[in-house]
């Protein structure tokens, strides 16, 4: 356990990482990289090229400095992490390399600032938070349905849109329980690409009598294009062998919700179908807003069409109508409020809940990227 002066050199350090934190966690991912570059298997390229898994890791290890003295209140977001970690495949052997890599960052971006007794301190607390991990991870790995990643069977590839297809997979075993708005996680190997190549997609559906669902979205364009999602776009074809981790995820539908108010930003419409699914079978109280650019890019329609009697649906198309604001999820006070969308979009919708002034803890949301990128 921590010294109190030791918590005190650590809460010391607390300006220091609100300033210098996105730095200190890039300059960790490019000296872990430069020595183990095994691990770029495991981490999206993507998210370090845009600088969205620097900020995560920031704002996670700010928020540690911040409860030093009640780690229990980020076990919330330990959660939300350990489930990645646990579909990536994040073993507790991997802990004490992150942790030599985050202090050399922190040493060198701070420089003389980062005393001995400062490293000392934060090379003790941040064994203290792996231990917090490594437990919540082990018991995700005692309960996942299959270990590491099993091989799956493309059974069908369907354009929903331009960008976005779903695929459905099998493997000619009974498939667990979908649990509504949790993801897979894909495992491939591009041509021209050097590395494993892991990305998170949400289940579309939680029936599984004719295979698992699941949708991807194409991202990005030349040079900065998706390099999972436009192989599995444009290469992954029917009967085509794909890799896959257990379903996994904590952004969940809440069984004693009676009152429901769905809001999806593009794809982030994919869990949230397997939520409202759940819901009508559970003659619940269902509201669905939809932003989308236009009618173009909306995906599920069919699905949606045969909701119109037992969903209240409003599409808002932002090409025409704008963006979502407060005024459009007003009245919505004794609703529990799921949000799914990208980081931008779901920042903006958590603080539009907040200006009508909700009750943030029935606010529940999935990011297309790192969680703790995003504030509540």
């Amino acid at each position: 356990m921590l010294t109190n002066k030791e918590k005190e050199l650590i809460k010391a350090t607390v300006p220091l990482l609100k300033a210098y934190g996105s730095e200190i966690t890039s300059t960790f991912y490019k000296r872990m990289f430069q020595e183990h570059d095994e691990l770029l298997n495991m981490f999206n390229q993507t998210n370090q090229k845009f600088g969205d898994q620097p900020k995560a890791l920031a704002n996670t290890v700010l928020a540690a400095a911040e409860h030093i003295d009640d780690l229990e209140a980020i076990v919330p977001a330990v959660i939300g992490i350990g489930h990645k970690h646990r579909a990536l495949n994040v073993k507790k052997e991997h802990y004490p390399i992150v942790g030599k890599y985050l202090l050399i960052g922190i040493k060198e971006v701070l420089g003389d600032a980062a005393t001995d007794d400062i490293i000392n301190a934060w090379a003790k607390y941040y064994n203290q938070i792996a231990q917090i991990f490594i437990e919540v991870e082990e018991k995700m790995y005692d309960e996942a349905a299959w270990d590491g990643f099993k091989p799956f069977t493309v059974k069908n590839k369907e354009y929903l849109t331009e960008d976005i297809v779903r695929f459905t997979v099998d493997n000619n075993e009974k498939l667990p329980e979908i649990l509504p708005g949790q993801y897979i996680t894909v495992k491939v190997k591009p041509i021209d690409y050097p590395y494993e190549a892991l990305r998170h997609y949400s289940i579309c559906s939680t029936h599984t009598e004719n295979g698992l669902q699941f949708a991807v979205k194409r991202e990005g364009q030349n040079d900065d294009a998706g390099v999972v999602s436009h192989y599995l776009f444009d290469e992954l074809n029917s009967g085509d062998v794909i890799e896959l981790s257990a379903p996994a995820g904590d952004f969940l539908l809440n069984d004693s919700d009676e009152n429901l108010l769905f809001i999806a930003g593009g794809v982030g419409l994919t869990p949230i179908m397997s939520m409202v699914e759940s819901a009508v079978e559970n003659n619940k109280n269902i509201d669905l807003i939809i932003s989308t650019h236009d009618e173009s890019t909306l995906p599920f329609k069919e699905e949606l069409e045969s909701l119109e009697d037992k969903v209240n649906v409003t599409i808002r198309y932002t090409k025409d109508e704008g963006y979502l604001n407060e005024s459009d999820i007003k009245g919505y006070d004794d609703y529990s409020i799921y949000i799914s969308g990208s980081l931008g979009f779901n920042q903006a919708m958590i603080n539009a809940c907040g200006s009508n002034k909700y009750d943030m803890s029935k606010i529940h949301y999935e990011a297309f990227g790192p969680r703790m990128s995003l504030a509540l």
